[in-house]
């Protein structure tokens, strides 16, 4: 009786187990079924281009870590999947190297990356105030880092004021607040307008203020 129950038990975890293993053995082919999605860098990789002069974002290189800061040096990279591109002769190759500037992105100069604006910010202020934008590097700039970096940035942000306007409407029509109604301080305009200008004390000031910059638009931005 102890072997025929054995035996009956035995039977079910066999077929249990040949379930198993066909199961196991089928799951490697719905895994072998790539992705046809296209990665999103290729529409900056020009096709069968010089290698070297890839985009950034199309190559990955190797740090050159004997580099020195501000010097020229040389860095073995490699293309991204799916980019094609070629040598000098003509021929397709994988690996090459490229020569750029030993310094990480968030040193290089003003011109070669882009930062995001800010107009929540007084431009006008002492001391002047900071905002923390985040810069990406052009394109055609390589460096070694992040591509995408923070950093702080002076308010620079204008509402479209011009300071030739306002210093001409300050001397012509400044008894009648003219200047600071164009600039947006309203208080201040009525002020003037009530007063004939502070009785012409006000129009001088304000003629000096905004001459030398002092006196802005009340959004806090910069003339142009």
């Amino acid at each position: 009786a102890g072997s025929l129950m054995t035996t009956k038990l035995s039977q079910p975890q066999s077929t249990l187990a040949k379930s198993l293993t066909s199961t196991s053995t089928n799951a490697p082919y719905f895994k072998a079924v790539e992705s046809t999605e296209i990665p999103p860098y290729l529409t900056n990789c020009p096709s069968n281009g010089l290698c070297s002069r890839l985009p950034p974002d199309c190559m990955t290189c190797n740090t050159n870590y004997s580099c020195v800061y501000g010097k020229t040096a040389t860095f073995d990279c490699k293309v991204k999947p799916h980019v094609h591109c070629v040598d000098e002769n003509n021929h397709e190759q994988e690996n090459f190297t490229i020569n750029m500037t030993c310094q990480f992105c968030w040193q290089l100069a003003t011109s070669d990356y882009v930062c995001t604006n800010s107009t929540n910010c007084m431009t006008v202020s002492c001391p002047r105030q900071r905002y923390n934008a985040t810069c990406t590097v052009r394109d055609h700039i390589h460096c070694l880092g992040n591509r995408v970096f923070p950093k702080m940035l002076y308010c620079n942000w204008t509402g479209g004021y011009k300071w030739s306007t306002a210093l001409a409407l300050s001397i012509t029509l400044g008894g009648f607040g003219a200047d600071r109604f164009y600039l947006g301080q309203w208080r201040e305009g009525l002020g003037k307008l009530f007063s004939f200008g502070g009785l012409g004390i006000w129009t001088l000031i304000d003629v000096l203020l905004i001459g030398v910059g002092y006196v802005g638009p009340a959004d806090g931005s910069l003339y142009i």
